[in-house]
């Protein structure tokens, strides 16, 4: 398969405007603000699963606007509080089965995966969070579920949830509240840039061929859904183009980076097909964050790194956390 974007020498230097509303942390201030007022202690329940060697729990926490979400909670057995990685799920997938990711827990973390609020039929085994929200007209889905308003856009709930999950495992007292990291591939590695800007008990942050920045770029270039669905709606409404990237500079991934400050290590695949290379590139040359990397997977397309890079990741999170 070919480069799907621009040549390695110039990505390094790619750093493309992005609009950013005056009004950006204000908004996410507020936003939180709200959803905090509304949030009650997370349920953990044991989980049936046939995994024996690990403790699995069944979580339900409150996210945006305190409705619950789902996740697992998996740790080993015994020893005192322990460093938290916290996974975000790619776009479509869910939380799965209990006991089906392991590699964080057989590392020694407690290991926590959120659902995503209304997806986990696309691939995968399954999710359990309903989106309780409608939206008006909108491509086939979810990139332009409400994207005519910032409030109603459907990241500002997932977004929501992802910063709340932080706080539900910060005040688990099997977990060091100062030891907490958060990855993610694809729309899990946006999520998790997001939640590193919006949450500062985040000390790590791991973004896996990450999606969600640079939004007019991914939509003017992607040649596949999920970025294919915003130039989908907008073939159809003309007149929005200005609108919706208004809409879309509150969930930036570029904007966000600017406010991470934590430890990042990003990947990225120079054969992409789905995440234009040069849209994380975008995101990951704003950083605010002085240590930082990015692993570059030249011959793979939008699976990067998989197994190799989550090695990378856990000799690299070792040295930190």
């Amino acid at each position: 398969m070919p480069l799907t974007d621009l040549r390695l020498d110039e990505l390094v230097g790619y750093r493309p405007t992005v609009a950013q509303p005056a009004d950006f942390d204000a908004f996410w201030a507020r936003t939180l603000s709200e959803s905090r007022s509304a949030a009650t202690a997370p349920d953990l329940l044991p989980a049936s699963t046939p995994v024996t060697e690990l403790v699995v729990e069944d979580l339900r926490f409150s996210g945006f606007g305190g409705e619950r979400v789902a996740g697992w909670v998996t740790r080993p057995r015994g020893g005192g509080p322990r460093p938290a990685v916290i996974e975000y799920v790619g776009y479509n997938g869910g939380r799965g089965l209990p006991g089906e990711r392991v590699l964080w827990a057989l590392a020694g973390y407690v290991h926590v995966v959120m659902d995503t609020r209304g997806q986990g039929s696309g691939w995968g085994t399954g999710g359990d969070t309903p989106d309780p929200h409608g939206s008006g007209p909108a491509s086939a889905g979810f990139m332009t579920r409400g994207i005519l308003d910032p409030d109603e856009y459907y990241y500002r709930r997932v977004f929501s949830d992802a910063a709340l999950l932080v706080d539900a495992v910060a005040g688990f007292e099997f977990v060091d509240a100062d030891r907490i990291a958060v990855t993610g591939g694809s729309q899990g590695g946006g999520i998790a840039l997001a939640t590193a800007a919006l949450s500062p008990a985040v000390r790590a942050v791991m973004p896996d061929v990450p999606f969600l920045s640079a939004f007019r770029r991914g939509a003017e270039i992607a040649t596949s859904d999920p970025f294919a669905e915003i130039a989908r709606y907008l073939s159809v409404h003309r007149t929005r183009v200005e609108r919706v990237f208004e809409t879309l500079s509150y969930f930036d991934g570029v904007n966000f980076a600017e406010r991470v400050t934590a430890p990042a290590l990003f990947s990225v695949a120079l054969m992409d097909d789905i995440v234009p290379p040069s849209t994380i590139y975008a995101a990951y040359n704003r950083l605010g964050a002085t240590d930082r990397a990015i692993d570059v997977y030249e011959f793979n397309n939008h699976e990067g790194g998989q197994t190799e890079h989550w090695q990378r990741q856990a000799a690299w999170l070792a040295d930190r956390i």
